[in-house]
């Protein structure tokens, strides 16, 4: 029987629902031996012994380079939980005729919810005032409102969209940069479509998300940083490669953004001593924004049934990345 590899921490030894559907299917299915592999930190060594048996893999954020993937003659299909994949070298995927997918209906909602808590937090100084009433002090430091702050959002996809209805539900004017526009989307839920200049300008809190790639590494630099609105908050629950840390340290500190809300850093995991973890008017979390533990079912499942799916010689429709190689492709 042909195997799948489960690789994302959370799911390692858990008996959820997706592990039967493989089993039911025919799949054996395994995990690594140290379940921190998936954050990849190991070298590529290590990652060809761990997935070398795997027909498939459910895969969280290991590095799946050219070199890897070459070192794999069996593995089919990569099912990323999540609808990141900029750890996997695409391009040699598809020469090698390995179809990667990903989970773009299963935690889009979480990631939204996530980047609220964390607007509010920054909004009303959660983080601190916890600190002062469990020290027994009692300030009544004005906080920020939310109602009728302009949010901006970067990217419009299904995570976007998501936070843009909550935006709306928390009587927030939406704003929004997004090159495909889903047109009867914004006109439903009354967004405002601008350019990427006027986004800066206008939104009293930046939410990113939008895609790692090319085109939006390094996006957030000094100057980017520079032009957003004077004492407005940057959200980042994307992907940490889009924001310039060190030129975000320094607007920060000396303006124009009053305060960073961040799920994702440059580099995972992050070390302690990164220097915008000094800073009091940011507040940050550990990469969970999709793993409430409904959107890590969802997502599992959804990773599962794309396998099982291209097993039995279907194609799982808006879940393959590379979707060129639909015709022709084989197990």
């Amino acid at each position: 029987m042909p195997t799948v590899m489960i690789t994302p921490e959370s799911y390692v030894q858990v008996a959820g629902p997706w592990v039967r559907h493989l089993q039911d299917a025919g799949f054996d299915v395994a995990y690594p031996e140290d379940r921190t592999f998936t954050r990849g930190h190991t070298g590529e060594d290590d990652t060809v012994r761990v997935l070398s048996s795997a027909s498939a893999v459910i895969a969280g954020g290991e590095y799946l380079t050219s070199s890897v993937l070459a070192r794999l003659p069996k593995l089919r299909v990569i099912a990323r939980s999540g609808v990141g994949y900029d750890r996997v070298d695409v391009a040699a995927a598809t020469a090698r005729g390995i179809a990667l997918t990903v989970t773009p209906t299963a935690n889009h909602e979480s990631v939204a919810e996530h980047a609220f808590a964390l607007i509010f937090a920054l909004s009303k100084s959660v983080i601190e005032n916890d600190a002062h009433a469990r020290a027994g002090r009692w300030p009544k430091a004005v906080t920020e409102p939310i109602r009728g702050k302009t949010l901006g959002i970067m990217g419009l996809g299904r995570i976007g969209r998501s936070l843009a209805v909550r935006g709306r539900g928390m009587a927030m004017p939406v704003i929004a940069t997004e090159k495909y526009p889903n047109q009867e989307f914004v006109r439903q839920h009354g967004i405002e479509l601008v350019d990427f200049d006027t986004l800066l300008a206008r939104s009293d809190i930046l939410s990113i998300h939008c895609p790692l790639n090319d085109e939006t590494r390094g996006l957030f630099n000094r100057d980017v940083l520079g032009r957003m609105k004077r004492g407005s908050c940057l959200i980042n629950t994307a992907r940490g490669g889009v924001v310039v840390e060190a030129d975000l340290l320094h607007v920060l500190k000396h303006g124009p953004l009053r305060g960073a809300g961040l799920d994702v850093f440059e580099q995972e995991p992050v070390s302690a001593d990164n220097p915008l973890f000094q800073l009091p008017n940011i507040v940050v979390s550990p990469h969970i924004a999709s793993s409430d533990w409904l959107s890590q079912e969802n997502m599992a499942i959804e990773a599962a049934d794309s396998i099982i799916k291209l097993h039995r010689g279907e194609w799982p429709l808006g879940a393959v990345v590379n979707d060129q190689l639909k015709n022709g492709w084989k197990w």
